[in-house]
């Protein structure tokens, strides 16, 4: 039988948040968070970040980021840090389930986004499931004047110079052999300097202030890729409290994700099944 799926708009300051939820409509809430430049449809069209296999047990709702896809925004950069992302991933779990926390999803900006809004709220959030965390800390600097320079080559030359450079670079090693994969960027040409800009004025939260996040978190990553490396996803794995960490060598391991997800929600559910009981 095919999950219920509903469609939604959420309004939010200088911003309205386009989302779609796909499970069972009473079951436990799970929401996705992109990354920088994409949206739902783009990690569709990728086949990225599926989550599918989640959907047997989790009402599983997704959204485009403010700017980004269906949703609309304006062209400044401070709408787009990081904290401001949280605020509107908190706003969509409140009107979505606003009694009981969710499982915060999310891949590169989204991963930034799910940490933010659980350091801002841990109590919203029951369990983690981080992809592919991006270069921080220190290590982000050089990536911090290539976001500016991105910025100021679409006001010069237009988003096809930008949409080109990205076609050179290509996919990381481990995305090679997935002809669906595109680095086209779905954010429209009077948005993308702000939010570059904002992507360089960003950065993950210091791995000190993680180590209070009590939550069980999934850390999934690949290699060979220098704007995602191992290095984040390990300090991460490192600092939270209660993380396990994956590494996919190959394509077919980025794909199996969603399964992995899936069984690390079915340890939670089992969990608070055996908590209930206890307490009956």
């Amino acid at each position: 039988m095919t999950p219920a799926s509903d469609a939604g708009r959420l309004a939010r300051p200088h911003a309205t948040l386009a989302y779609s939820t796909t499970g069972p409509r009473r079951g436990p809430l799970a929401v996705h968070a992109h990354g920088a430049l994409s949206s739902r449809a783009h990690e569709r069209r990728a086949g990225l970040f599926d989550w599918t296999a989640v959907t047997a047990t989790h009402r599983l709702a997704r959204y485009d980021a403010r700017g980004h896809g269906e949703s609309t925004g304006r062209a400044v950069p401070a709408d787009y840090h990081y904290p401001v992302l949280a605020d509107d991933l908190l706003a969509l779990c409140d009107h979505l389930s606003p009694d009981a926390p969710v499982t915060g999803f999310g891949a590169s900006m989204g991963t930034a986004t799910v940490l933010w809004a659980a350091l801002a709220r841990p109590e919203r959030f029951d369990r983690l499931v981080l992809a592919v965390p991006a270069v921080a800390w220190a290590a982000r600097e050089p990536r911090r004047s290539g976001l500016r320079a991105a910025a100021t080559l679409v006001e010069r030359r237009g988003r096809g110079a930008l949409d080109a450079a990205a076609k050179l670079s290509g996919p990381p090693a481990v995305l090679a052999r997935a002809p669906q994969y595109t680095t086209e960027f779905d954010l429209a040409e009077p948005l993308l300097p702000a939010a570059l800009r904002a992507a360089a004025a960003s950065d993950l939260p210091t791995p000190e202030t993680l180590r209070g996040l009590p939550h069980p978190t999934l850390l999934l990553a690949w290699d060979t890729d220098p704007l995602h490396p191992l290095t984040t996803a390990r300090t991460l794995a490192a600092h939270l409290p209660n993380a396990r960490l994956h590494v996919a060598d190959t394509l077919a391991e980025v794909r199996s994700w969603d399964r992995l997800a899936a069984g690390f929600l079915a340890e939670g559910e089992r969990r608070n099944g055996n908590d209930r009981g206890a307490g009956a």
